[in-house]
């Protein structure tokens, strides 16, 4: 190697699983693992770490005896198998066998026992009276592969994204949410029919499985997906009163809409529901740092929604409040939920008395202790000025303006 060459980049280090897959796959010997295409597959895309993997099996002995099955005509549900490669716990054979396959191909696994279920520290266990230390043939039909996002650790819920949304903003407790839905078991029975009129539920407060919440929890609006949820994630609710006995259910959702409902101290006093959406991303795209804001705003007693005590619209000349963040010129609660808005947005904000007027200057006809509701609309900000490049004159008014502030 000369000296002007680079020198080699380092090896990658591999992650803990795959020296694990790699440690295991030294226990495929020739002949070990054979494959038989029965049926070829389409295209020519195989699936990858990540991808869920949905196909049918049949298991035979060599002598072409049943011993299990997922399909009905077998004895078996009538319910495919799921597999997320590089995820899920399965047999050897499987996982080295499945990223061979094509969508549609139906292929003849022939395994030594050491291979299936009789392998030393094998992850899974067999069904009873399984013949484990027989050399076996798996039938496995490809039915369908994608990417899959893993919802949660334990593959209880799984999102195959159909048609992508806009933004990344997702929704999360207690936003409200607009949804079309429709819901099949695990073998295509349909159990939720779809309705001309969208479902609309807030999360958080058990009104849609927790599966189904938890995968809409991934979406951005607009996005359609289908969220599979098996039977620990099914809980009650009132989208789905009835799940007893049911498995895995498998939800087409489209996220028509979301209201971001924010509970700004975590306890439920000091709530911000935006009303009208802003431009731009969230948060990015809000004024979080001290700026000068422009908002118009209307102020009424909680309990009594016509105590309209200010509204700048009327009292102000229709001009709207100018203020600088930062500098304690509103209350609190006004200006922590205004931060996390964006220009045009605009939000109703429910706020206890100690975030508003008991511990700032209060408007005559606001009682000591009183909750209030604002209306507020952004119309706009600007962040303070960098001072780079400015000239020392400049500068000098720049610091005066603040002192004067």
């Amino acid at each position: 190697m000369s000296h002007d060459d680079p020198p080699p980049a380092p090896a990658k280090k591999k992650s803990p699983a795959e020296e694990a897959a790699e440690k295991r796959r030294e226990k495929l010997t020739p002949g070990s693992l054979m494959k038989a295409v029965i049926r070829s597959g389409r295209g020519d895309a195989t699936p990858a770490d990540g991808d869920q993997v949905i196909l049918h099996c049949t298991i035979r002995t060599m002598e072409g005896i049943v011993v299990n099955s997922t399909r009905r005509e077998h004895g078996g549900k009538g319910i495919p198998l799921r597999f997320v490669l590089g995820k899920s716990k399965m047999i050897l054979g499987f996982a080295e066998g499945f990223p061979t396959m094509l969508k549609g191909e139906i292929a003849m696994f022939k395994m030594e026992p050491k291979i299936h279920y009789a392998e030393d520290d094998c992850p899974v266990t067999p069904p009873d009276g399984f013949p484990k230390d027989d050399e076996l043939q798996f039938e496995v039909e490809m039915l369908d592969f994608f990417k899959a996002k893993v919802v949660t650790e334990d593959l209880g819920v799984v999102k195959k994204i159909v048609d992508e949304g806009k933004g990344w903003e997702t929704p999360r407790e207690p936003y409200e949410v607009t949804a079309r839905i429709t819901a099949r078991t695990a073998d295509g029975k349909e159990i939720l029919p779809s309705k001309e009129v969208p479902y609309f539920f807030t999360l958080g407060k058990s009104e849609a499985p927790k599966g189904l919440e938890m995968g809409i929890g991934t979406m951005a609006r607009k996005e359609k997906a289908t969220i599979y949820v098996t039977s620990t994630y099914l809980t009650e609710s009132s989208v789905m009163p009835q799940l007893e006995g049911l498995e895995e259910v498998h939800f087409e959702v489209e996220l028509v809409q979301f209201t971001q409902v924010r509970d700004m101290l975590g306890d439920g006093r000091l709530i911000k529901r935006r009303v009208v959406d802003g431009s731009g991303e969230f948060p990015m795209d809000c004024p979080l740092h001290d700026s000068l804001l422009r908002v118009h705003y209307k102020g009424m007693l909680l309990d009594e929604p016509k105590s309209v005590f200010y509204d700048t619209q009327i009292d102000n000349d229709g001009e709207p409040l100018e203020f600088c963040s930062g500098e304690g010129l509103v209350p609190e609660g006004f200006e922590m939920c205004v931060r996390l808005m964006l220009p045009g947005e605009k939000s109703i904000v429910t706020c206890p008395p100690d975030f508003a007027y008991d511990k700032f200057p209060r408007p005559v006809n606001v009682p000591e202790g009183a909750h209030v509701r604002w209306e507020i609309e952004l119309l706009g900000f600007e962040v303070p000025k960098d001072w780079t490049g400015l000239t020392f004159k400049e500068i000098m008014e720049e610091a005066d303006k603040i002192k004067n502030t």
